[in-house]
């Protein structure tokens, strides 16, 4: 995960002594916070600034915390947003969870559980955005190439590969399975509708053919798990 300092969080906080403490704690962990003191105040940040993760308290003046996520969420279906609240009913944990919120902390908390709980969301969103996936466009970013599953296309620099259908979906379940062992059975269940040694070689050649397409890039590699499967790795550090 990148150093704490690279992420922003919006916090929205009326309570000015617990804001105050939320605020040297996490810029002592190196992130940049923005403290707001009320929902209104909250959104107008949130519209003019960028933000990796949003801290809001529920109850707050002019518009509380779920009405502003509410308005968040219309514009941004991706930013994690955590609640802090004094209420531990369970239609509000219910009700947070329902506008989209990731995560839900009770008052009184410690700064330590704040700090683990910010981490595990990050992570995640870490985790979620390397796959390199444009959830408007569809479109997979992987190394020096552009694959579009939908036109079956796979561009470079170096121009444009059509790919047949099994190749295309290969891929994809491949990337789906990014960093990770994608079991054969998954593959030939999913693609080719069954399991034996003559679908198990004509996989084979697929693989085969991927490998050579994406060849140019060294940071990509399609390695054979003995036994299990294949696991499609990408070194963005390339």
């Amino acid at each position: 995960m990148k150093e704490s300092k690279n992420f922003s969080i919006l916090l929205a906080e009326d309570d000015s002594n617990l804001s105050t403490v939320l605020v040297d704690y996490l810029e002592m962990l190196d992130y940049k916070v923005t403290l707001c003191k009320n929902g209104m105040e909250a959104l107008t940040e949130f519209q003019t600034s960028h933000f990796d993760l949003c801290i809001f308290d529920v109850m707050m003046p002019k518009k509380d915390g779920f009405a502003l996520a509410e308005e968040i969420r219309k514009e941004n279906d991706e930013i994690p947003i955590i609640f802090l609240t004094a209420k531990s009913l369970k239609e509000d944990r219910v009700k947070g969870f329902t506008i989209g919120c990731d995560d839900y902390i009770i008052k009184p908390f410690s700064t330590e559980e704040l700090s683990l709980r910010v981490q595990a969301i990050l992570k995640r969103c870490v985790i979620r955005r390397s796959a390199g996936v444009n959830k408007i466009t569809g479109l997979h970013q992987l190394g020096k190439f552009v694959f579009d599953p939908i036109n079956m296309t796979l561009q470079s620099d170096d121009g444009e590969k059509r790919l047949t259908r099994k190749e295309s979906a290969l891929l994809k379940l491949l990337i789906e399975h990014r960093n990770q062992i994608m079991p054969r059975e998954t593959a030939l269940k999913k693609i080719w509708g069954g399991n034996d040694y003559f679908i198990g070689r004509s996989m084979d050649v697929f693989i085969a053919k991927l490998r050579k397409y994406l060849r140019s890039d060294p940071s990509i590699t399609i390695v054979n798990v003995h036994g299990t499967g294949f696991k499609f790795e990408i070194d963005d550090k390339e």
